[in-house]
């Protein structure tokens, strides 16, 4: 069957998202890298859901090659400061305070930052995990990501990564030639190889993450996607779930979506101002 035409974004997009929450009691939320741009963590993909850049670090390249280790944890802990400053804004708490009234069964965030949370959401699964935590790949240890920064610190008393540009997910561009002199953190109890608790490009979201997803969805009476393009299988999934079953779906993002033609309401335009509007 082929797909129908994607429905035309609306000439008032708050006012229509305010419309469609006030029809539905259990809503169940996606989020993506849209919601945290205002934040200052830049995102990856571009308005047609395309790569801005390359694409993230598979977990086989991380474990596979010393030299893939030292970059991927020489830009980590350039970047790190300035994703741990990150604040939570206007779309983080527009979603908790719709939290707050009682018409969000469960926020589903495809983002490792944590925002949402500290911006007062509870009902939060975070997808792809959370970059605050950092798990040993061969003992299983887990340590605070602050308590890596510390040991990357002392194990680099003189090191300089030169120029650097923030990345998406607490990473950060630097020159190749500053990586070489780089001293990357192995675990303190078994001294195997370290990567944050996320979910890798490549890898697979542990199933009772999704299972406890997909019952949140099931007892919901609507989805709305904000912030993402839903170009990963791990979110886009949930669309089709929720079409499948015939539940109302609003999609808002700044540019195209896979999910487009599953839309009921499809709004392109700011997440954070028209999210904030909505719910005045």
């Amino acid at each position: 069957m082929s797909a129908s035409p994607a429905p035309a974004p609306h000439a008032e997009p708050a006012d229509s998202l305010h419309g469609w929450i006030a029809r539905h009691r259990r809503i169940f939320v996606l989020t993506g890298a849209g919601c945290s741009t205002q934040s200052g963590i830049p995102d990856y993909r571009d308005r047609d859901g395309e790569w801005k850049r390359t694409p993230p670090i598979t977990l086989q390249a991380l474990t596979g090659s010393d030299a893939a280790y030292r970059r991927y944890w020489a830009r980590s802990s350039v970047g790190w400061p300035r994703f741990l400053s990150a604040q939570p804004n206007v779309a983080h708490h527009a979603l908790a305070a719709l939290e707050q009234r009682g018409q969000v069964r469960l926020l589903l965030t495809q983002n490792v930052d944590g925002l949402h949370q500290r911006a007062g959401s509870r009902a939060v699964i975070d997808l792809h995990g959370r970059l605050d935590d950092v798990v040993c790949l061969g003992c299983g240890a887990r340590s605070p990501r602050e308590d890596i920064q510390s040991d990357i610190a002392s194990a680099n008393p003189s090191w300089q990564a030169g120029l650097a540009r923030p990345a998406p997910d607490g990473d950060a561009d630097i020159d190749d030639s500053a990586v070489t002199g780089f001293n990357p953190p192995y675990c303190v109890h078994c001294h195997g190889l370290l990567k944050p608790d996320v979910v890798f490009f490549g890898e697979n979201v542990p199933r009772q993450r999704v299972a406890d997803a997909q019952q949140a969805l099931d007892e919901s009476d609507a989805l709305l996607v904000a912030g993402s393009s839903l170009m990963v299988w791990s979110g886009f999934r949930f669309v089709r779930m929720a079409a499948a079953a015939g539940l109302p779906v609003a999609i808002l993002n700044h540019g195209r979506t896979r999910a487009d033609a599953l839309a009921t309401l499809r709004l392109d335009a700011d997440i954070a101002a028209t999210l904030e509007a909505a719910l005045q």
